[in-house]
């Protein structure tokens, strides 16, 4: 699609006020979506934990429960973008308590597993119910925030992946430790309920405390709410920006499906590790499902941390993809340093460490990115969409994870074979993304 003249990426002056106007709706906003997705994000990765003593219990294979994980994105692909459609109609409220209310009633069920069909179906409920909430917060986000403003907020938010993480690594490994016979009942079954129900009551919280629009915000002034409105509809862009009319014109955009390829691959990637972490920190020699725990935590501080910070320069500067190859080079060195660590726990921690920088901060400077792309007539289907395509990366990589290491004996395979997503979205990226300041030159000189 031809982009527009109207997307000039000069950087928008913010004075005092308009700081004190944007931090305001941050404290309003953010604590609550972060703490949603904090549970979103432990009741999607809880299965790697989970699994330690599953197996224990419970007779599947290790390709069982790589299948488990990735059915959970082809129920997350099948309804991503109508529930993303139906939130632009029916606001965000009312989608996140159908979203959360229902997801956590089903991760909470997970604990009554027996057979391998039951695991798979409840899986593919779980992403069926928590469809939309990703995409759906970023497009919400879009409601609130200017371009110029969006990487750093989308990286405060995201930070609830690494949040999530350092907490889901410790209190899995605690529940299953010291929850493990209570009631007649594993560890691992206690891990689903404690970790699933706090989701339902969330999303009665979110309907009850959010608004769906600015104009709905009762706790903005009129001169702030017109200040908000001045910011969103003057937003300078980053990167080109396509002409879609409609969620079908988009359809037509070949850019559009390159970038669901690029989420596509480096997704897949980020998840491998997810996944494969706790297993990777047991076999480097860490019996204790506990330390397992807590010693996965570790790289997700940094990952949090380092996240904002890429977020806020990505902003400060105006500069999308250059900043995302960064991120997947980083996520790959910090890798290949935790692979050829020979066994050296310190050196293989530190090397996740830096993975994870890169690792956490991919996705909300590749979504900045999006949202800047799709116009708004067509931005909720369009992030829907990219989110949706891109998600059955994580579905299939597990699997094909689970074989390479089964077929070599050796996880190092797979860890390669992150690396190689992570790079190749970065090289596609660079190359079929253009920046606004270019488009501007050549609009400039014609």
């Amino acid at each position: 699609m031809t982009p527009t003249s109207a997307q000039v990426p000069a950087r928008a002056p913010y004075n005092a006020a308009d700081e004190a106007l944007f931090s305001k709706v941050s404290w309003h906003l953010l604590p609550l979506l972060i703490l949603c997705y904090i549970v979103a994000f432990i009741d999607r990765i809880n299965i790697g934990f989970a699994q330690l003593q599953m197996k224990q219990t419970l007779a599947f294979s290790n390709e069982a429960y790589a299948l488990g994980a990735g059915i959970f994105f082809i129920g997350y692909f099948l309804f991503e973008v109508p529930s993303n459609l139906m939130l632009e109609k029916i606001g965000a409220r009312k989608t996140l308590l159908r979203i959360m209310f229902c997801w956590g009633l089903v991760a909470s069920a997970m604990m009554f597993v027996e057979t391998t069909t039951q695991f798979y179906v409840l899986r593919f409920l779980l992403g069926a119910f928590e469809a939309g909430f990703f995409p759906g917060i970023i497009l919400y986000l879009t409601y609130w925030y200017p371009s110029a403003r969006r990487c750093k907020v989308i990286s405060i938010f995201m930070t609830a992946t690494a949040i999530g993480y350092l907490l889901a690594g410790p209190l899995s490994g605690w529940i299953m430790k010291y929850m493990n016979g209570l009631g007649g009942h594993h560890g691992w079954q206690w891990l689903f309920v404690v970790q699933g129900l706090p989701a339902s009551v969330l999303g009665v919280v979110a309907f009850f405390y959010l608004k769906d629009k600015p104009e709905q915000a009762n706790w903005l002034t009129p001169s702030e709410k017109v200040a908000l409105r001045h910011h969103l509809d003057n937003e300078p862009h980053a990167v080109e920006t396509a002409s879609h009319g409609s969620f079908w014109a988009l359809l037509r955009d070949p850019k559009v499906f390159t970038m669901a390829f690029v989420y596509f691959l480096f997704l897949g990637a980020n998840y491998t590790l997810v996944f494969l972490v706790p297993t990777l920190i047991k076999n480097w020699g860490v019996g204790d499902v506990f330390m397992v725990g807590l010693l996965s935590a570790i790289p997700a501080v940094f990952g949090a941390v380092g996240m904002v910070f890429v977020g806020r320069s990505s902003d400060k500067h105006l500069e999308r993809r250059k900043h995302f190859f960064f991120c997947v080079a980083l996520a790959s060195a910090g890798l290949l340093v935790a692979v050829f660590s020979g066994g050296n726990l310190v050196l293989a921690l530190a090397g996740l460490a830096v993975m994870s920088i890169g690792q956490s901060a991919n996705t909300p400077i590749f979504f900045a990115a999006i949202s800047e792309y799709l116009p708004r007539k067509s931005a909720a289907g369009g992030i829907a969409l990219i989110s949706s395509l891109g998600n059955l990366g994580p579905a299939v990589m597990p699997v094909i994870t689970a074989w390479i290491t089964t077929a070599s004996g050796s996880s190092d395979n797979s860890m390669f074979l992150a690396i190689g997503l992570w790079l190749s979205s970065g090289v596609v990226l660079l190359l079929v993304m253009r920046p606004a300041a270019a488009r501007r030159s050549q609009l400039a000189t014609a």
